[in-house]
């Protein structure tokens, strides 16, 4: 497979660690995780890999302004607003919701990171994304557009190389070598979810890669990310036709929409704090570990598989405001 060349940023290899505790209080499957809330950039995250290949190529191309965008709490406009800082870049958020009277949470830290924020709609956050950059192309601002979630095949090849980090590690490691048989994650945008599936096939990994959707019905994302792989792969000159079908999406624990918070992601990030010290969010890693959890006590996994929980980050949705009566609840 093509290597991509990259700007070394990312803390990594992640670690990954045993869940004992929390594997005992469900009565089922070990479970693991895959800490890529540790990749080190402005509370870290998964889009911290990819930006690693993102911010080659905008170097590579000249370009002085990052140009993305994503909801009002968006981890992947947090981390790129931070990688926009260190390597002496302008940033433009393109910025789905209200803008708040007191920022909080990834809000606050685009602030702080000294993002440029234009305000829009989910319905018109596309067009005003394309429009924020040819503005900005027409001022000579030589802007490098990064598209929601980073999922393009340059941001998805990163998670194509990170199933060859976990082969490595696991490979190295004192758990008998033997590999998780699932790896479970959130799922969106797609671009994580269509790196793994391509890095499974190249690096020839043999468990299920299921991705828990938090805001798209299972068909469409299953297309998304079949879509995205196919592109990947061959920008990556691997060859391979990936369907629809070869896509594990569930997408049962919806809830009621995208960023709210309900009783399943509240018991799933109690559970992971107070069994394992472990912090998740409410919008991505929360309802992902809410839909594994159901999983587990409905009997989907065998006794003794190993389940990989792949921590994608997010910290510092914990710490906006509505969330709080859930959080303490």
């Amino acid at each position: 497979m093509k290597i991509l060349w990259r700007l070394k940023f990312a803390h990594l290899p992640t670690p990954i660690e045993a869940l004992p505790r929390l594997s005992v209080a469900l009565d089922g499957p070990q479970i693991f995780v895959k800490r890529d809330d540790q990749t080190g950039l402005a509370f870290g995250g998964n889009k911290t890999r990819k930006l690693e290949y993102l911010l080659a190529e905008a170097q590579a191309g000249g370009a002085k302004t990052l140009l993305t965008a994503g909801a009002i709490q968006s981890n992947h406009c947090r981390q790129t607003a931070a990688a926009a800082a260190r390597f002496n870049m302008e940033c433009i958020l393109v910025l789905a919701g209200s803008e708040p009277a007191y920022p909080s949470g990834n809000l606050l830290l685009d602030r702080f990171l000294g993002a440029e924020i234009v305000w829009t709609t989910r319905e018109r956050r596309d067009e005003d994304l394309n429009d924020s950059y040819e503005l900005a192309k027409q001022v000579g601002r030589r802007p490098y557009l990064i598209p929601y979630g980073g999922s393009n095949p340059t941001g998805a090849a990163a998670y194509a190389y990170a199933i060859r980090e976990l082969m490595e590690q696991y490979k190295n490691s004192p758990l008998d070598g033997r590999l998780p048989d699932w790896i479970v994650f959130p799922s969106s945008s797609g671009g994580t979810q269509a790196g793994m599936v391509v890095g499974s096939r190249v690096y020839e990994y043999s468990g299920s890669v299921l991705g828990i959707s938090v805001d798209e019905q299972a068909a469409v994302l299953q297309g998304r990310v079949a879509d995205l792989a196919n592109r990947t792969a061959g920008y990556l000159g691997e060859e391979g036709e990936y369907k629809d079908d070869d896509i594990l999406v569930n997408a049962d624990y919806l809830g009621e929409g995208y960023a709210v918070m309900g009783a399943a992601e509240s018991e799933a990030m109690q559970l992971f704090a107070r069994k394992e010290g472990l912090l998740l969010d409410p919008v991505y890693t929360g309802r992902a570990a809410a839909g594994l959890i159901d999983l587990i006590r409905r009997d989907y996994f065998k006794p003794a598989d190993r389940i990989l929980f792949w921590h994608t980050g997010g910290t510092p949705a914990l710490f906006v405001d509505r969330y709080k009566d859930q959080i303490l609840s």
